[in-house]
């Protein structure tokens, strides 16, 4: 409405009517619940098929994709079979799991409103539909490739026969490790509890979800709580343990970068595998930098950037993944690079030729944000701190130099060689002029 009367423009009400939601409280309980985020195109556009789910959608974000429509079939049957085993009606999931609705909505950041309760709008059944249907699925894919008693499928099913654990569960796998393609752990839990008829448990959740998606992996430790999600499992699993502690001292310059890690071989510092696999477990000591073992395969690339996406978009997850990565870029500029740290054990390249894991770090690291006065920048200016002592840099020179091929070490021999044998000759010509001249041996003497 025009302001010349005197009733105020619609915009100005419709502000002033909200108004209330600036309140800090109010914003505060309405961003912590948010765990799974759509990654924006800033993020995405460096490598969009990394973030985009290849069989199977997962929640909301996903759901109805056309190129995902051939699983939802096996979706259904995953249900039907879980149903006939646990000889409970569908009623009691859904009750369990309706309790708990406007908690799991939370959890999806700028979810449509196709999925919200509305009046008449069905969107909150759908969105209890959508829960169920792909928790039971979940369940059932990973207690089959779990072996677990799972025998009421047919010997030749697409997805729950051994033919299927081996060629549609690593596609699986990967997709659950897509942060848009996330379904809360809470979901597996109330199913879980209502399927056995036993009390809600965390860790079993945890640890079930950790089996499947990294067999190897360090169990979490008990009594953490549930996790959000299994992207957020996964990336707990590879952080734990203390960083090194070091004194907060400035003896580098800030702006300094780790040299790469043939500069730092040059320079005296050598290369060790941590203890453990923790991302946490990076430590210099008496001129040895430690560092855990890191398997660099196809899935190397899509695992890190999801969830660095996912330390940029959820406060409070901190950025220990991104600061591992950036670690790595830094130290790794080309393929002899990581020629030499596979020599040391702490990469295991699996994907082929040096030069595509140095390309695929330097890749991945475009664009990070960082935390000041990490624990890993610590670690980096203790490093430079070495780097800079006069002695090993004389030694880093002295070996680019003189040393990195065959002809530079021979010229250099040759002129040691020459330089020793012109001092030799000097010495010898001057020696003559300063010996007295009584220095003859004395004759003997003549008999009496």
């Amino acid at each position: 409405m025009a302001a010349g009367g005197g009733s105020k423009r619609t915009w100005v009400v419709e502000v002033e009517k909200t108004l209330k939601e600036a309140d800090k409280s109010v914003e505060v309980s309405r961003w912590e619940r948010h765990c799974i985020y759509r990654v924006p195109a800033c993020i995405k556009d460096i490598k969009s098929k990394a973030y985009q789910p290849q069989v199977v959608s997962l929640g909301p974000f996903h759901h109805g994709d056309p190129n995902l429509l051939p699983m939802e079939e096996h979706k259904r049957r995953a249900l039907r079979h879980l149903l006939r085993r646990a000889r409970r009606p569908l009623d009691d999931f859904v009750a369990a799991v309706e309790d708990d609705a406007e908690q799991l909505e939370s959890a999806y950041m700028d979810l449509g409103v196709e999925w919200r309760a509305g009046i008449g709008s069905g969107g909150r059944e759908r969105f209890l539909e959508m829960m169920i249907v792909d928790g039971c699925f979940l369940l059932e894919v990973m207690r089959t490739a779990a072996g677990k008693n799972v025998h009421d499928y047919a010997n030749n099913d697409p997805i729950f026969s051994s033919h299927g654990i081996l060629y549609m569960v690593p596609y699986i796998r990967r997709d659950m490790l897509m942060l848009e393609n996330q379904l809360p752990l809470l979901v597996l839990q109330k199913l879980n509890a209502v399927e056995t008829g036993k009390p809600p448990n965390n860790d079993f959740v945890n640890r079930m979800v950790l089996r499947f998606l990294a067999p190897s992996s360090r169990p979490l430790q008990p009594g953490i709580g549930l996790g959000l999600h299994p992207l957020d499992v996964f990336r707990r699993s590879m952080l734990y343990g203390e960083y090194q502690k070091i004194p907060n001292s400035r003896d580098t310059q800030d702006n300094d970068i780790i040299r790469s890690a043939v500069e730092l071989y040059e320079a005296g510092i050598g290369f060790k595998t941590s203890k453990s696999s923790s991302l946490h477990d990076i430590r210099f000591r008496h001129g040895v930098l430690s560092m855990p073992t890191v398997p660099v395969d196809d899935s190397t690339e899509y695992m890190f950037l999801n969830m660095m996406a996912f330390e940029r978009l959820h406060v409070g997850a901190g950025n220990d993944v991104t600061a591992y990565v950036f670690f790595m870029d830094n130290i790794i500029d080309s393929a002899k690079d990581v020629a030499l740290l596979s020599s040391k054990g702490i990469i295991q390249n699996a994907v082929g030729s040096d030069k595509a894991v140095a390309k695929l770090f330097n890749s991945i690291s475009r664009d990070v944000v960082l935390e000041q006065d990490s624990a890993l920048d610590a670690v980096q200016r203790q490093v430079n701190g070495y780097f800079r002592q006069p002695w090993n840099m004389w030694r880093a020179n002295l070996i680019h130099t003189y040393f990195r091929s065959p002809w530079a070490f021979l010229s250099l021999a040759a002129a040691v060689f020459l330089l020793v044998m012109t001092i030799m000759q000097t010495v010898y010509t001057v020696m003559p002029y300063y010996r007295p001249a009584d220095s003859n041996p004395p004759s003997a003497p003549s008999p009496m």
